[in-house]
């Protein structure tokens, strides 16, 4: 007989309580901890937005104005707070409106929980009134999905939902749940979940595979270790910095792994991929032995595989045994979670300072500076730059705040100029690329981490996408500061048809709104700057101020970011210019 449905003794009884699977929905959350959450209500869902209303006390539900931003802002909450983050939708178009920010959190790994309401379960494939098959949809996007038809189902699934989203690799899980199942009574006993079947979600270290890497290690001339944010999410930051300042090895960053390490660690070299800095991509190729850490390899970082590396022998310390061997082929695969590797690997590797290897990235970085650096962040020109922007930013943040970005040129910018000190700091869109993700992301970041300053860097593109989120302001009164890069183009997009179509501008220019009188109706202070002499004073002003704030500055049109590696070159071809 099925454990949800056999007679219950009487001691079981005793341990349960009877209410509907409303609020069993809500009492689940409660018992994970949770007193966040972000959503839309609608019909299929409205028995729980019921129960919602009962406990506002212990669990806050915060109105987004699209439920694509809920996704978004419970992104920023839990990629901020390190928790897991809740969002909540209706059935049909609600429900499809999540899909964007699931894709975007499982390709980033970012664990959140989606719930959404359905149709009752016997109108299911009939084509209801706001029907929609939320599971074959979110499947190939999520970690898991589940259909709760039968209201006794709520706190297994859910036990189950927040172990998967948060362990392991985490990522995005789906609970779609009928109305029928709402409304049913259940008995009601919440036991948390440590374990589902065959899902092993830290591998156990192999001690044979740990001694071969070591062994690559210490026989390395020319080591070069790249991290992503497996580091972050494995807690392993400060094993990362030892592992560096006792074996001397250049360390450098995927826009995932920033913030890992201080960005002025003097191992810590710079970023990697498409606009990453110039010695970090030439390095590369220059290698005899890379060393990756919590990172998948993706096509931004590696360029052209057939030219990524062919030098190397390459150890891989990962998590995902799909990861391994899947874009780049290894020497040593070591699997499992960052910070028991790098805590086994740490006594086994010998001290060194490798003083000629690091000669060889300052000579690039010098190049760089002359070449790009320099122009962009200190310009000469009348017109104000991102960088020049991000630069004066830093003197104001001293590499403390959280900054947030949408996606394009702005994104690039920031993530290669700003500073930061602290771990959990640069939260952006990286493995999806979602314009639209900076405004309700950042919501969600000063949500999750409250006591620091969250500054919203995002392009006059993006913020268009979901500027409806500035309602989330007005009626939360969250201290968000938002900084416009307007450059009336999507600049990005125009890059590549300057530099590879022939200056031909289709569709890439943009007439904007008045953002201050937009911003104004939202009941957020604001200020629009253009001038090199404003700028500096603004920025202060925006982060002094009290409250949220929208600050705009006017940037050159048709500035470019540099370096670039082209599509389909080589790491080894990236471009100064």
């Amino acid at each position: 007989m099925d454990t949800l449905t056999k007679p219950k003794t009487s001691a079981e009884a005793a341990s349960t309580e009877r209410m509907t699977g409303a609020e069993a929905v809500v009492k689940s959350l409660l018992a994970e901890g949770i007193d966040l959450m972000f959503g839309y209500p609608g019909g299929a869902i409205m028995p729980v937005y019921d129960e919602l209303y009962k406990y506002k006390d212990k669990l806050n539900h915060v109105l987004v104005r699209h439920e694509e931003g809920a996704t978004h802002a419970a992104q920023g909450y839990a990629r901020a707070s390190g928790k897991v983050g809740v969002c909540i939708a209706t059935s049909g178009p609600g429900a499809t409106n999540l899909v964007t920010g699931i894709a975007d959190a499982m390709i980033d790994s970012t664990p959140i929980v989606c719930i959404t309401g359905q149709v009752p379960k016997q109108f299911i494939g009939s084509d209801a009134f706001q029907e929609t098959d939320v599971i074959g949809i979110t499947m190939p996007v999520t970690k898991w999905n589940y259909q709760i038809t039968d209201a006794a189902e709520i706190p297994e699934i859910f036990a189950k939902a927040f172990f998967i989203a948060r362990s392991g690799r985490p990522g995005p899980v789906v609970i779609d749940i009928t109305k029928n199942a709402q409304f049913e009574e259940l008995d009601f006993k919440y036991e948390k979940c440590t374990k589902v079947g065959s899902y092993v979600p830290r591998p156990p270290v192999k001690t044979e595979k740990v001694k071969a890497a070591a062994e690559l290690i210490n026989n390395a001339k020319r080591p070069y270790i790249l991290y992503g944010q497996g580091i972050i999410l494995s807690g392993a930051e400060e094993e990362l910095k030892q592992l560096v300042e006792k074996t001397g090895i250049p360390a450098a960053w995927t826009i995932m792994g920033l913030s890992a390490m201080p960005t002025d660690h003097p191992l810590n070299v710079g970023m990697l991929g498409m606009h990453g800095n110039y010695g970090p991509n030439m390095m590369t190729n220059e290698c005899d032995v890379l060393i990756a850490i919590g990172m998948r390899f993706d096509d931004r970082v590696t360029g052209n595989l057939d030219k990524y590396a062919k030098q190397a022998k390459v150890i891989h310390i990962e998590i995902d045994p799909a990861e391994i061997d899947k874009n780049v082929k290894t020497e040593v695969a070591v699997l499992g979670d960052a910070k028991e590797t790098l805590q086994a690997l740490l006594p086994l590797v010998n001290e060194n300072n490798h003083e000629a290897w690091h000669q060889r990235f300052k000579e690039y970085d010098q190049l760089e500076y002359d070449k790009v650096i320099q122009p962009e962040t200190q310009p000469t020109s009348e017109e104000l730059t991102m960088g020049e922007v991000i630069r004066n930013l830093n003197d104001l943040t001293n590499g403390d705040a959280i900054i947030v970005t949408d996606v394009g040129q702005h994104q690039m910018i920031a993530c290669r100029y700003a500073h930061f000190n602290k771990t959990k700091s640069n939260i952006t869109s990286g493995g999806l690329g979602t314009m639209g993700f900076c405004i309700p992301a950042a919501i969600g970041a000063k949500m999750g981490a409250p006591e620091r300053d969250v500054i919203a860097v995002v392009g006059d593109g993006g913020i268009q996408m979901t500027i409806q989120e500035l309602g989330v302001i007005l009626q939360t009164g969250v201290n968000v500061k938002i900084l416009l890069l307007n450059n009336e183009f999507l600049g990005m997009v125009r890059q590549w048809q300057q530099l590879f179509f022939d200056k031909r501008y289709s569709a890439t220019e943009m007439v904007n709104p008045d953002f201050q009188l937009l911003a104004q109706a939202y009941g957020i202070t604001t200020k629009q700057v253009g001038e090199r002499a404003e700028l500096g004073n603004a920025l202060k002003e925006m982060m002094d101020h009290e409250g949220a704030y929208f600050l705009e500055v006017l940037v050159g049109k048709e500035n470019n970011v540099f370096p670039m590696i082209p599509s389909g070159a080589g790491v080894g071809e990236i471009r100064l210019e």
